[in-house]
């Protein structure tokens, strides 16, 4: 299996297992990350690692002579599947964290760009270089990139194809925290920030921010609004309250 998944505590490892090809994205490969996706859906973990294996690379993008001579219609299906698979990440209920460690290219970086919070080890090194080869990003990059670190520095990342290092990612809000130390342990220590919470409550407070970042403001302070009423009527928030005011730690149910 090229695509494990295993459980530490609370959170679920994932983990890209190809580490003699930098741990690239083939078709096959895709098709069991959404496999795995699917598997933490149907799961408690309150948290998704995503690394990958070997110290080289996160991911070092697609598998390049597995995109030659082929039609129209099957570049166009390669190209709705790297973004149907991400998108299941981009929608899990729970946050996600990739822990980057090496090259996270191409596919790779737009995996990263999928999670929730992304983190970076000194020597990592992101790039979409698909402008190259004659190509643009096509599972997300143009999209998910923009967003997190502005049009403009997009477009000349994507345009010009060039590596972003760590420190860089850091200052223009690519990558949330520079770490040194073994993936799994960077990751499980940066999501200790938050998986304390009450599970629906993290949930609401993704979905305020995610759903309102492309409508105007006072449609987001609806959104903001409802979503801050639901929390209010969940058994979490009386025992948060009450904790509170106990001068206690709470303790969460989830619901």
């Amino acid at each position: 299996m090229s695509v494990g998944l295993t459980r530490h505590g609370d959170a679920a490892i994932l983990t890209l297992d190809r580490p003699k090809s930098l741990n690239a994205l083939s078709f096959e490969i895709l098709n069991e990350l959404g496999d795995r996706f699917d598997e933490v859906v149907a799961s408690d973990a309150r948290v998704l690692v995503v690394v990958g294996a070997g110290e080289r690379a996160f991911c070092a993008g697609a598998d390049i002579p597995e995109l030659r001579h082929r039609d129209l219609m099957s570049q166009k299906r390669g190209a709705e599947l790297g973004q149907s698979v991400f998108a299941k990440l981009d929608r899990l209920e729970i946050p996600s964290v990739a822990v980057v460690q090496g090259f996270a290219l191409g596919g790779g970086m737009e995996l990263a760009l999928a999670c929730t919070f992304r983190v970076a080890t000194p020597k990592a090194k992101f790039g979409l270089p698909e402008i190259t080869l004659g190509l643009v990003p096509g599972y997300g990059g143009t999209q998910r990139l923009p967003r997190l670190v502005g049009e403009g520095r997009a477009l000349e990342i994507i345009m010009t194809g060039r590596t972003v290092r760590a420190e860089e990612a850091l200052t223009i809000g690519l990558v949330n925290r520079v770490a040194e130390g073994e993936p799994v342990e960077i990751g499980l220590e940066f999501a200790a920030g938050f998986t304390g919470y009450s599970r629906p409550a993290l949930g609401f407070a993704r979905s305020a921010v995610s759903r309102a970042l492309d409508l105007p403001l006072s449609e987001g302070l609806r959104i903001e609004a409802d979503l801050s009423t639901l929390a209010y009527r969940m058994e979490d928030a009386e025992e948060g309250m009450a904790a509170f005011e106990e001068k206690r730690e709470p303790v969460w149910k989830d619901r």
